[in-house]
């Protein structure tokens, strides 16, 4: 579910003091987009942004769903949004539990 040594390469990458930052704005704006899956015009745009981020954090499996879902959009058919939800609740569930709390000023909830 998570791509622990792609975590540690974007650590090495931003720093250490950038990191949590990071991580923190990309819970927050991933958390605002999935929110409003369902009242974007854009699916196919919006599910692209959120699966190159996901591979920026790794997120394999919440990635592959959002590729999935953009294929999906392309070429007019259904996305499943209630899959696209639970995998990233359980994508972010995982990462906040194997990462060191955040900050409390960057906290997320």
């Amino acid at each position: 579910m998570i791509d622990w040594a792609k975590l540690d390469e974007l650590r090495e990458d931003v720093g250490a003091a950038d990191f949590d930052e990071v991580v923190a704005l990309f819970l927050g704006d991933t958390d605002a987009a999935i929110a409003t899956l369902d009242a974007t015009p854009d699916l196919e745009a919006r599910l692209h942004y959120l699966k190159g981020s996901a591979m920026t954090v790794g997120l394999g499996d919440f990635a592959r769903l959002c590729q999935k879902g953009e294929d999906a959009a392309a070429r007019g058919g259904a996305v499943d949004l209630a899959a696209l939800r639970a995998c990233y609740a359980r994508s972010r569930a995982a990462l906040l539990e194997g990462l060191p709390p955040l900050p409390a000023g960057l906290a997320v909830r």
